[in-house]
């Protein structure tokens, strides 16, 4: 059988800290409770830069302009019933304050310390490649 494969955008924020942005998965999500990279599904006719900048706009209340989006890496990961390829952008400049505007929990976080946060599968390899940019 051939699973269904979803294609999602993921974002690492990374302020002058040299921080990065992780969201909680909100109650009533799947895997709810588990760290992540904002982003969100790829809609039909849509690019995944402006996926990225639909959804940090919509769950951030940021403004993120394309030429700031660097693609870093992507996963591809076989969950039980669908397979997830994520192409994995960092970006450095945005405008306006990040705030969680779906009552997400955020946190900033130091690249040693990424993998203290607990991750879906599909997110845990990407840390490596942050760590190492970083």
């Amino acid at each position: 059988m051939i699973a269904k494969l979803v294609l999602v955008a993921a974002c690492a924020l990374i302020d002058t800290d040299g921080r990065v942005l992780l969201a909680e998965r909100p109650a009533g999500k799947t895997m709810a409770g588990l760290w992540e990279f904002p982003g969100g599904k790829v809609e039909t006719g849509e690019r995944p830069e402006e996926t990225l900048i639909r959804e940090l706009k919509e769950e951030l209340g940021i403004v993120v302009r394309e030429p700031c989006l660097a693609p870093l890496t992507f996963a591809s990961h076989a969950y039980a019933d669908f397979h997830l390829l994520m192409p994995l952008y960092v970006c450095r400049r945005w405008e306006g304050k990040v705030e969680a505007k779906e009552g997400q929990r955020l946190a900033w976080v130091r690249p040693n310390r990424l993998r203290e946060y607990q991750m879906p599968p599909a997110d845990e390899p990407l840390i490596a490649h942050l760590t190492t940019l970083l």
